[in-house]
């Protein structure tokens, strides 16, 4: 039986390129583009598996967890998000989710971990998948960084891909905003954290492993 899967991501052109990816190996029968919409459309979409963004307007892809994962008990989560930052992925598996895989992955291995986990299976990308045991070992919560925590989570993706030499225009182009944008989320970055460049964010972000 063919899964059925519902889409949940602010990128429109994202969605339309996932949904021709997955249209000869999945019924994709719905998607929303922000937190209310996905409330009000997956319960009568009856999809398998739910393919969450992390960062959605209106509270993110925990936040879709948090209101709807105890009412969707036939319905699986798996997120699929741009950042691999450790607590991202911690936060949506430990709301609900099944799996967690960034957006690099294929095609053919997105259907296949689709397939898993309307299967029952828990599906990561190789590199995260340590995360999780880490922080499950013994039930560790993750540890509190005051000021990565005064970051919202968008400054924060744009901060990891910064400190790892991605210019504003290639960001810009992997988030789908204008350079515009992006300056403006550094220039915030900076100002919370009270460094002047892009060298000593660099700095910041390596010695607390965000690269």
């Amino acid at each position: 039986m063919t899964p059925r899967v519902f889409l949940v991501d602010d990128h429109a052109l994202f969605r339309a390129g996932v949904r021709a990816e997955l249209a000869e190996h999945l019924d994709v029968v719905g998607e929303a583009a922000d937190v209310d919409e996905a409330i009000t459309r997956i319960p009568a979409a009856r999809a398998d598996v739910v393919l969450l963004d992390v960062h959605l307007p209106g509270g993110g892809g925990v936040e879709v967890l948090r209101r709807l994962g105890p009412a969707q008990s036939e319905t699986r989560f798996l997120a699929l998000s741009v950042s691999d930052a450790p607590e991202d992925v911690i936060a949506v598996i430990r709301a609900g989710a099944r799996g967690y895989v960034t957006k690099s992955i294929t095609a053919d291995e997105l259907a296949d971990a689709v397939r898993r986990v309307a299967a029952g299976d828990a599906v990561f990308s190789p590199r995260l998948a340590g995360f999780v045991l880490d922080a499950f070992a013994g039930d560790r919560s993750p540890p509190v960084d005051p000021e990565l925590d005064a970051l919202t989570a968008r400054e924060r993706e744009v901060l990891r891909l910064i400190a790892r030499g991605y210019t504003y225009k290639e960001i810009a182009r992997d988030l789908v905003l204008s350079v515009k944008t992006i300056e403006t989320h550094v220039s915030a970055v900076l100002r919370k954290l009270q460094l002047s460049n892009r060298y000593e964010l660099s700095r910041w972000a390596s010695d607390r492993r965000l690269l």
